[in-house]
């Protein structure tokens, strides 16, 4: 354990990836938001709603992919071994979560207590769209920001070992995989069932649950190619 958390300091030099950058993205996003809707007239719905939160998601997509094609091969050079480094990249992975869920979480809590900051701004509560449960919002957003993270490590992998056709070709798969899955629900009209499954299933397992495996699934596929990648 004590190895790990070497190993996991050679993440801390990029500590503005991690923390600095997400929330100063975060900052900057909410400045813009408030000032555009406190110049707007109050209108009749009850949050004006902005997707700016996920701007930090990208950020931690980004820190990961570089933390394995650009820390990566530093740690082989200082005889830190690929089990080492995967342990403390998922480490950080979890502590970089748990910090920022819980700074969006209290934001949101304070975004609901004053009426979306006296603006009706709805940023940072996206997920009290699907839960009021406090304890269900915080695990959410750690759950989606470890997903997000475990795509990351994903993706650096796959640069690792293909390059960019690699990455080229995981993101041309997933395009034919949603637009399959598009055509298929839209030619059997499947989307009231769509609709029904997100709505009735309950939200630990929509936003906790799921993200989770999925994270796991990213970290173990990752990890396999993590064991054969070189510098």
């Amino acid at each position: 354990m004590k190895r790990t958390f070497d190993v996991a300091r050679l993440h801390t030099v990029a500590w503005p990836l991690i923390i600095g950058w997400p929330l100063g993205i975060l900052a900057i996003s909410f400045a813009i938001c408030y000032v555009i809707f406190a110049l707007i007239p109050n209108t009749d719905s009850d949050y004006n709603f902005t997707g700016a939160l996920f701007s930090m998601y990208g950020f931690a997509v980004g820190f990961y992919l570089q933390a394995v094609t650009q820390t990566f091969p530093f740690a082989l050079g200082i005889s830190v071994t690929r089990r080492e480094f995967f342990s403390a990249t998922a480490l950080v992975g979890v502590v970089q979560s748990a910090v920022l869920a819980t700074v969006v979480w209290i934001l949101s809590a304070v975004e609901s207590a004053t009426g979306g900051f006296g603006v009706k701004l709805r940023m940072f509560g996206i997920v009290r769209y699907v839960t009021d449960n406090p304890a269900v919002q915080w695990f959410g957003l750690f759950a989606t920001l470890l997903l997000v993270a475990a795509i990351g490590l994903f993706l650096g992998v796959a640069y690792q070992q293909y390059r960019v056709n690699g990455v080229l070709a995981i993101g041309l798969g997933t395009v034919v995989l949603v637009g399959g899955g598009a055509i298929l629900v839209t030619w059997q009209r499947w989307w009231p069932e769509v609709g029904r499954f997100f709505l009735d299933t309950p939200a630990l397992v929509l936003l906790g649950v799921v993200p989770l495996v999925l994270a796991g699934l990213f970290a173990v596929t990752g990890w396999a190619g993590l064991r054969s990648a070189t510098p």
